[in-house]
């Protein structure tokens, strides 16, 4: 079961595409907007990444971190940030360990194992979910006008 409003977020460990560890807890203090895609280089999950890209100036002064997630590895998300110029980090849960804490991890994607499902999630400043969005069909986009709203708070 993914998480729900109100929910502690689980921390996490991940490698970000500089091979840098990154954890949810270097942000305290901060809102975090938190983006699990299935996978890099694919049109939904472009769409869904470069919509964050292009109204990226929309968090300024909100004291607001986006994070990109996905099961790629971190030489895979690498070039996608670079391709894209996505001036936030992307982080490989490669191991797929944050997407199941999350209830954000498909069983089975088109015969694939262990894929993260598109989600949004959006943590407050003390670590509590107060937005969760997490969409079964993986050609759907996350309500980015419910996210901004909740971050401006």
């Amino acid at each position: 079961m993914s998480l729900q409003v109100g929910d502690q977020a689980p921390d996490f460990k991940l490698k970000n595409t500089e091979l840098k560890e990154v954890s949810l807890g270097d942000f305290k203090g901060k809102k975090v907007v938190l983006h699990f895609f299935p996978l890099a280089f694919t049109g939904v999950c472009t769409t869904q990444l470069c919509t964050m890209r292009d109204n990226f100036g929309y968090y300024d002064g909100l004291n607001a971190q986006v994070l990109g997630v996905s099961v790629d590895s971190p030489f895979t998300l690498a070039k996608f940030k670079e391709d894209q110029a996505y001036q936030f980090p992307l982080l490989s849960d490669f191991n797929k360990e944050t997407a199941a804490a999350y209830g954000a991890l498909y069983e089975d994607f088109l015969g694939l194992k262990g894929i993260a499902k598109r989600s949004a999630f959006v943590i407050d400043e003390e670590g509590k979910v107060i937005y969760a969005e997490v969409l079964e069909d993986a050609g759907n986009l996350p309500d980015f006008a419910a996210i901004n709203k909740v971050v401006a708070g």
